[in-house]
């Protein structure tokens, strides 16, 4: 029994069950009390925390992975160290990996491809933009959710590219994925992350991976020094642009690699929108297995040990070959030659691992094995005593197979016979009576890709199109479908493809803004889901800021989206203007001069003077003078007029 099942950890996380097993640690289902949702655990095995080495590194992890928030990447939400524990805790993802997927879809088609492969690019562009290679980039460290997105997982052995390289007498990171630089040994950046994903991409648009053989040693050989076919010789659909992408990403030669993710989104976003694009480059310029095990370690011991071996076996071979010989001394030199020449060529070997750094260390000490499942039903296999409590029985999918039976086992890897310390995970297909298919990620695709994409696989399948607007997606491209991507198909399926129609439009009846303010008019609008427009302004009356007018009227309707415009108060007008002068003038010529100049005008009379002889009267003085506002309030004085020849009763128009 797993000692972690059903512990608590710091009193807020429970664990469940394992479900996933790697070589540094194993991820747990857990629930977290303090914010009632489940997570996924990862706990640093108990023989790796010996290590003060590899508590290090994975206290690099926590520290590296933490600083990352994008929709392409696992998040962290917690890190935790102790005497005896260490974990990290992450969001939990619902879907399955990208090797399982790729097992279940078969073929895949290549805008199926390119649509993982532009998600995994800007996961890493956002990884490299702060500093941090991932190191270990493979399917098997990939997510594929229900809705077609895609989450890069695991950095197990990230590191940090401005910091100290960990473990520099290891390669690391997985055979059939790692880069020649990465096999050497050498400094390693960003662009061991950009090889790795062009060896991703090579196997999806292929169906196989680059390099084979039948040893870690001879795959890392091949990667050093190997070029591998095109992927159009192995699939003839392959489009010229893509695998040149795919080529130039996978450049043994580092300097014609790729030099950032950000290079290699720009060239498949291009290729995206034109698929005949000419990407000014050609693969001769670019030229100069499945493992299932994890992340692992070929140590020196192990190849010097295997150089003795070698180096016994052919002593007792010589010996034997004295004794039944003549002992001659042209037999004699011959022997020494050949000797020599095995010995040169396994030094060479054992230079050449020790320029790869080690290797992958295999882990079986004290492991357990794989027993024989093949022909049982799953529902046998997990009640066998070698099975119970030890090893996690996963299909990845089923095949017609007319030896077998309806839901037997019809192949296990790994096979019987293996020994297994580390990922006790035994993959399986199941037997069906009829093929299945499983459906393909349409999710980002446009409506046109996703059909073609269904066509091509030979089902006859009925294809509806459902309009469905969204805040997220662009119009045209597929939110998501029914049946869910992942699920199994059949030919002759009924299959729904929701596709975006944009931002939903929603009738709106437009409010009163006048006297509101502008800020509290443009989050009405803003929340009513219009779109406010450069706002125009004028003098009023009104409190500046104040919304005087508005560009659709009150009681209008408009549609989510549509614009509006305000008109905002400048508040009164400032600038003063002269005062005519009305001194002599009669009261109705004063208030005629002031009121056509833009005051007001109030009459006060001189002591003498009735109002029932105003009209007689003229203006013997006004306050304010000189000038004042447009609006402003002028008072004007009545008094009788002067009797004296030439005086100054008669008013002076040389001001107005």
């Amino acid at each position: 029994m797993d000692k972690y099942i059903g512990k608590m950890l710091d009193d807020r996380y429970e664990i469940i069950e394992l479900i996933g097993a790697g070589g540094m640690a194993n991820v747990y289902k857990a629930k977290c009390h303090r914010l009632n949702r489940l997570v996924a655990v990862k706990i640093l095995k108990a023989d790796m925390a010996e290590n003060e080495e590899i508590r290090r590194r994975f206290r690099d992890e926590s520290r590296a992975v933490a600083q990352l928030s994008h929709s392409n990447i696992v998040s962290v939400y917690d890190v935790s160290s102790s005497a005896d524990t260490e974990y990290i805790v992450m969001e939990l993802i619902d879907g399955i990996t990208l090797k399982q997927y790729m097992a279940r879809r078969g073929e895949m088609d290549w805008r199926e491809s390119l649509h993982f492969i532009i998600q995994i690019m800007h996961a890493l562009e956002h990884a490299h933009s702060r500093g941090i290679v991932h190191r270990d980039i493979k399917p098997q460290n990939i997510m594929v959710l229900r809705d077609g997105g895609v989450k890069v997982a695991d950095f197990g052995i990230a590191c940090l590219q401005n910091a100290a390289q960990t473990m520099t007498q290891d390669a690391l990171g997985s055979v059939h994925y790692i880069s020649p630089e990465q096999a050497r040994g050498e400094h390693i950046d960003a662009r061991s992350d950009i090889y790795s994903a062009g060896v991703v991409l090579y196997e999806m648009l292929t169906g196989r991976l680059p390099f084979e053989g039948d040893s870690a040693v001879s795959v890392a050989i091949q990667h050093l020094s190997s070029v591998p076919l095109a992927p159009s010789e192995i699939r003839e659909d392959v489009p010229k642009a893509l695998e040149l992408i795919c080529m130039k990403a996978m450049c043994a030669n580092i300097s014609k690699r790729y030099s950032s993710a950000s290079e290699m989104l720009e060239d498949l976003e291009n290729f995206r929108k034109n698929p005949d694009v000419d990407l000014e480059y050609i693969r001769e310029e670019l030229s100069e297995k499945e493992d299932t095990e994890p992340t692992r370690y070929i140590s020196k011991k192990e190849i010097s040990e295997a150089v003795k071996s070698k180096k016994e076996a052919m002593e007792k071979m010589e010996k034997s070959t004295k004794s039944s010989i003549a002992g001659t001394k042209t037999e004699k030199k011959r022997m020494a030659i050949l000797f020599g020449a095995f010995a040169g060529t396994m030094l060479a070997i054992f230079l050449v691992f020790n320029l790869i750094s080690g290797g992958f260390k295999n882990d079986t000490t004290d492991g357990h094995k794989v027993p024989n499942i093949v022909g049982m039903t799953v529902e046998e296999a997990e009640r066998l005593e070698d099975i119970k409590g030890i090893f996690k029985i996963e299909v990845i999918g089923t095949r017609e197979d007319s030896k077998f039976s309806e839901g037997q086992i019809i192949s296990q890897d790994p096979v019987e016979g293996t020994v297994r310390k580390n990922n006790l995970t035994i993959q399986v297909y199941v037997c069906a009576n009829e093929e299945k298919s499983f459906m393909p990620v349409t999710a980002g695709m446009t409506e046109a890709e996703a059909k073609v994409l269904l066509k091509n696989m030979d089902l006859n399948l009925s294809i509806q199109i459902q309009p469905k607007s969204s805040d997220t997606v662009p119009k045209g491209q597929v939110i998501t479908s029914s049946p869910s991507a992942g699920s199994p198909i059949k030919k002759g399926y009924s299959v729904i493809l929701y596709v975006s129609s944009g931002k939903e439009i929603v009738p709106v009846t437009i409010p009163n803004f006048v006297t509101m303010t502008e800020e509290n008019a443009k989050s009405l609008a803003e929340t009513l889901g219009l779109t406010v427009t450069a706002s125009t302004s004028e003098y009023s009356d009104e409190p500046i800021g104040t919304v005087i007018g508005q560009s659709i009227p009150v009681g209008g309707e408009a549609k989510t989206g549509d614009k509006i415009t305000f008109t905002i108060s400048k508040g009164p007008e400032n600038t003063e203007i002269a005062i005519p002068n009305v001194i002599g003038a009669n009261l109705n010529r004063a208030k005629e001069k002031l009121e056509s100049a833009g005051f007001t005008v109030e009459v006060q009379l001189e002591e003498g003077v009735v109002a029932d002889e105003a009209d007689k009267a003229v203006v013997k003085s006004y306050s304010p003078t000189g000038s004042a506002k447009k609006g402003s309030t002028i008072t004007i004085y009545l008094g009788a007029p002067s009797q004296t020849p030439g005086s100054s009763d008669t008013p002076n128009d040389d001001n107005g």
